[in-house]
């Protein structure tokens, strides 16, 4: 659980690093919002595993997966490589948190 927190505030941390880093660059809006959609569903997963329910969870960090996967190409096509290699760090956290979450 304490996991997961962390994993959130990292989310909420990097979301904001991406907006500004978003702002200086307009044509990177696509990944900040793949960005956004991934931290709502890792709200929502949290949510979910709160509840019990394991295989949404599962389900729910694989879309949170895809989002950031998305959110990296997104980055990487508009010139922002750097934070292309911070998402990088996103994804390890969300391995850990399907490992934690018996998802693998």
């Amino acid at each position: 659980m304490r996991s997961t927190l962390f994993a959130g505030l990292t989310a909420a941390l990097v979301g904001t690093s991406l907006a500004t880093s978003a702002l200086a660059a307009p044509g990177c809006l696509d990944g900040r919002r793949k960005v956004q959609e991934a931290s709502a569903l890792r709200y929502q997963a949290n949510q979910e595993a709160r509840l019990g329910n394991r295989d949404r969870v599962c389900d729910t960090l694989d879309e949170v997966g895809d989002r950031f996967h998305e959110a990296q190409d997104a980055f990487e096509d508009c010139g922002a490589d750097v934070v292309a290699i911070d998402l990088r760090s996103e994804l390890r956290d969300l391995r850990i948190a399907k490992r934690l979450n018996r998802c693998d």
